[in-house]
C-alpha cells in the first residue's frame, strides 16, 4: 500500500465506530477503511455508523454520501450482548468471537459480558451450541453515532489491538513451548544407540518426523505477523496497557481452548 492511500486509510478507520463487527463484509474496521481508500469499497456497508457515518466518510473521501446498503444491514439501536448463565455451559466459542475481550469466563465456566466494553457487534451469537446469547438494546431511540461515542470506539479499538497482541503473544509462546519439547525429543532419539538396521531405520524415521515438524514450526512462525497493530500511537498503547493491566487485576482469565489450534498432536 502506498502512503497515501495508507494515509486515507488511517483517516478513514478514524472514522469508523470500531465495533468489528464485518457487517460491512470484511473481516474489521481497518479492511473496509484500506478498502475504501483504495476505490475498491463504498462508504455506505457500515450499520453500526449509520446515516452519519456515512456523511463523515463520504467527506473524507470526497464523494456524495450514499442510503446505507441494505444488504448490510439497517441503522438501529446500540445494543449489548447478554448470556442466559443458568444455560451457559462455558463451551469458550463466545469468547473466542469477542474481538474486544468482552466476555469473560474459562472452559467449562459459566460466561459473562463486561456491559460497557460490549461494541454490539453481535459476532459472539451464532456460535453459541446452546443460543444462550441475546443482543439487548441499550439507547433506546439512539441510533448510529447518537448511540456511541467517540470515547466509546478509541476505547473499543484500543482493547481491539490489545486482544490481537495478546492472541500474538500466546501463539509465540505455545510455539515456543512445542519446539522445545520438539527439540527435546530429537535430543533423545539421536543419543539413541540403535545395535541393527532395523532399529537403525526406526531411528532415521523418528528423526525424519521431528525434525519435520521442526521444520514446519518454523515456516509457520515466520508466516505469521501481527494485524492492526502496525503504527500504533503512544495515547492507544498506553490504553492497551491500561486495558491489559484492568483485566489482570479483575482476575479475568482466557480459556485455553483459544490456544488449542497450535497444541502438540501427541498431547491430545
Amino acid at each position: 500500500m502506498n502512503p497515501a492511500v495508507k494515509s486515507l486509510a488511517d483517516r478513514i478507520e478514524a472514522l469508523l465506530p470500531q465495533t468489528q463487527c464485518t457487517k460491512c463484509g470484511f473481516n474489521g474496521c481497518r479492511p473496509y477503511a484500506e478498502a475504501m481508500a483504495s476505490g475498491e469499497a463504498p462508504c455506505n456497508r457500515c450499520p453500526p455508523g449509520g446515516a452519519e457515518g456515512i456523511v463523515r466518510l463520504a467527506a473524507v473521501l470526497g464523494a456524495e454520501p450514499l442510503p446505507l446498503d441494505p444488504e448490510r444491514g439497517s441503522e438501529q439501536p446500540r445494543a449489548v450482548a447478554r448470556i442466559d448463565e443458568s444455560l451457559c455451559i462455558g463451551c469458550t466459542l463466545c469468547i473466542q468471537a469477542c474481538p474486544v475481550d468482552a466476555i469473560a469466563g474459562a472452559a467449562k465456566q459459566m460466561h459473562t459480558v463486561i456491559p460497557d466494553w460490549c461494541t454490539g457487534c453481535d459476532l459472539c451469537v451464532a456460535p453459541c451450541p446452546v443460543d444462550c446469547i441475546d443482543m439487548v438494546p441499550v439507547t433506546g431511540e439512539r441510533t448510529g453515532w447518537a448511540a456511541w461515542s467517540q470515547a466509546q470506539a478509541d476505547a473499543a479499538h484500543a482493547r481491539f489491538l490489545a486482544r490481537n497482541a495478546r492472541l500474538v503473544r500466546e501463539r509465540e509462546e505455545n510455539d515456543a513451548r512445542l519446539a522445545a519439547k520438539a527439540a527435546a525429543k530429537l535430543a533423545a532419539v539421536q543419543a539413541e544407540a540403535p545395535e541393527n538396521d532395523a532399529e537403525r531405520a526406526a531411528q532415521e524415521r523418528k528423526r525424519a518426523i521431528i525434525q519435520a515438524a521442526i521444520e514446519r514450526a518454523r515456516q509457520k512462525q515466520q508466516a505469521a505477523q501481527p494485524r492492526n497493530t502496525e503504527n500504533v500511537s503512544a495515547a492507544v498503547q498506553a490504553q492497551i496497557d491500561a486495558a491489559e493491566a484492568r483485566r489482570a487485576r479483575a482476575g479475568l482469565t482466557r480459556p485455553g481452548s483459544d490456544q488449542n489450534a497450535n497444541t502438540d498432536p501427541e498431547e491430545k
